[in-house]
């Protein structure tokens, strides 16, 4: 009997019943042999930062009660995947640099092996698979090249359970237009999905930063996707 009132109560008052996960947002960071150790560590360092920037912060929080599913995982050739952050629940700011603190401590996990983004965008649709149950779910791709190993792009969104996830991409070295062009054409999918470009690793830290407003501004905030730029900076 008590346990029913407690329960009632709790919907009464729009306690946590009423609380929901709005977007479950992975991150995917490029570690193929194309990313030497220093920019590796502006890369990792850049996502660590700019996830504790003030304005990404003021996204995660917007809506109190509400809150964001995040994790991290590096990818390289067709079987080099690391998770570097499991799912967590982004509810409080003590989350998030939780989060933040665990990237920067990172290691690097492969170095040696080629870029294959089809079989990157695969390995994700295992991630979301374990992903809290949430309203929306974004893929963030990172990258400097166009895929040279294993299957296109296209092959993995038609072989993986992906149609439910938005994909949006970063460029990385954004002054090289073959590879802003794959990610365009072959890499970001499902409505609104866009591509943010860094000139060179020294930039992605603002880039990561713009990014994660967008993409986690949008799915809080409810806007409509539909008219969003495809791509640009």
């Amino acid at each position: 009997m008590v346990r029913a009132f407690a329960l009632l109560a709790t919907l009464f008052v729009g306690g946590p019943a009423n609380a929901a996960c709005h977007l479950a947002l992975a991150l995917a960071l490029d570690v193929s042999s194309s990313v030497d150790d220093a920019e590796y560590q502006l890369q990792r360092d850049g996502l660590a930062s700019a996830l504790l920037s003030e304005n990404v912060q003021d996204a995660f929080f917007a809506h109190p009660g509400d809150w964001v599913s995040l994790a991290v995982y590096e990818w390289s050739g067709r079987y080099q995947h690391a998770v570097v952050l499991d799912w967590i629940e982004i509810r409080d700011p003590e989350a998030l640099f939780s989060a933040a603190e665990k990237i920067a401590a990172a290691k690097r996990s492969h170095s040696e092996f080629p870029t294959a983004m089809g079989y990157a965008l695969g390995y994700s649709a295992s991630l979301f698979a374990k992903a809290p149950r949430c309203d929306r779910a974004t893929l963030d791709v990172s990258g400097d090249g166009v895929n040279n190993d294993g299957f296109a792009p296209h092959l993995a969104y038609s072989a993986f359970p992906l149609n439910n996830v938005t994909v949006n991409g970063l460029v990385i070295g954004g002054a090289d237009p073959e590879v802003q062009q794959f990610y365009l054409s072959d890499v970001i999918r499902g409505p609104g999905a866009f591509v943010v470009l860094a000139q060179n690793y020294h930039a992605f830290e603002e880039a990561m930063e713009s990014k994660l407003i967008r993409e986690i501004g949008v799915m809080t905030l409810g806007m409509d996707t539909e008219h969003l730029p495809h791509g640009g900076g």
